[in-house]
């Protein structure tokens, strides 16, 4: 039996697929992002799921799509995790922009992560081509959950936030400065600590004035860093993974119309297409290597 994963700093899901490609398990456990969670913290977000420790040593591949996942020390230090765990699997750990293109697209195109975090790639068709880095969440990560969650809190106590928001996100989050402080620089996972702010952009009744210039400017930054850095911008579709990019759909399309580039796929959750593209690309290589 095969286990995918696609992993995020939030949250991370699980599917374990049988030989014939049915699925048998859909489970989901704390963020696994190894660029930002401790070693130790890896192992007890796994072990801790109800489901998974009844796994180790049962499955014979593993094959981890995660956030943070983009360089090697973090990579090689959430594969030796999941090695332990997982007795006798061969694991492998990809960065998620592979689980996103593979969900997406099997055409050439530019895909998209807005989630937590943000990235980008181009995929010709067959193989991924990632030529800008991603440095995370402090330094890169426009138009993400953590990058809206830092606006807004720059916003309130800058006073650039209208009155009545102002008072309504005051009645939604603990603003106390020292509790920002001890959570963006004491404890672990800021940067979801960052994004938790960004809901409340996104579960808003209607897109006010403040919100769409807010998701505008972080899309038009995202545009700029992530996109028109590729020389086939304009000639492939743009397809885009992750809640972020879900719920500002219209938006991206309005941004994007600036700069002439086609709109493709809008994927929330990517999981459900790994899943369809390994029943038909590589379920039957899995089960036989």
């Amino acid at each position: 039996m095969t286990i995918i994963a696609d992993g995020g700093s939030t949250k991370c899901d699980w599917i374990l697929l049988d030989e014939a490609g049915n699925q048998v398990l859909k489970t989901r456990t704390r963020g696994l992002n190894p660029a930002v969670v401790p070693r130790e913290d890896l192992y007890q977000r796994i072990k801790e799921n109800n489901d998974l420790p009844g796994l180790f040593g049962k499955v014979s591949h593993v094959d981890f799509y995660g956030a943070g996942c983009g360089t090697e020390t973090p990579r090689t230090a959430l594969r030796l995790v999941l090695e332990d765990l997982f007795e006798g699997a061969k694991v492998t750990v990809q960065e998620d922009v592979a689980a996103a293109v593979y969900a997406a697209t099997t055409e050439p195109g530019i895909v998209c992560i807005l989630g937590t975090g943000s990235n980008s790639c181009y995929f010709d068709g067959k193989e991924i081509h990632t030529p800008v880095a991603s440095l995370g969440f402090s330094l890169m990560d426009e138009a993400s959950g953590n990058y809206f969650g830092k606006r807004l809190i720059r916003d309130y106590f800058y006073k650039r936030m209208p009155e009545v928001l102002a008072k309504e996100f005051e009645k939604r989050f603990d603003l106390d400065p020292d509790v920002i402080k001890q959570n963006l620089y004491q404890k672990p996972n800021p940067n979801t600590y960052l994004a938790s702010f960004a809901e409340f952009i996104f579960t808003s009744e209607e897109v006010n004035g403040y919100f769409y210039k807010l998701i505008s400017e972080g899309i038009i930054r995202f545009i700029d860093y992530r996109i028109m850095c590729y020389k086939e911008a304009q000639s492939v579709p743009i397809h885009f993974v992750g809640s972020i990019a879900h719920f500002s759909k219209d938006i991206i399309e309005d941004c994007m119309k600036r700069y002439q580039l086609e709109l493709g796929n809008v994927i929330r959750r990517p999981i459900d297409g790994l899943i369809e593209y390994y029943r038909n690309h590589r379920l039957n290589v899995a089960t036989q290597n």
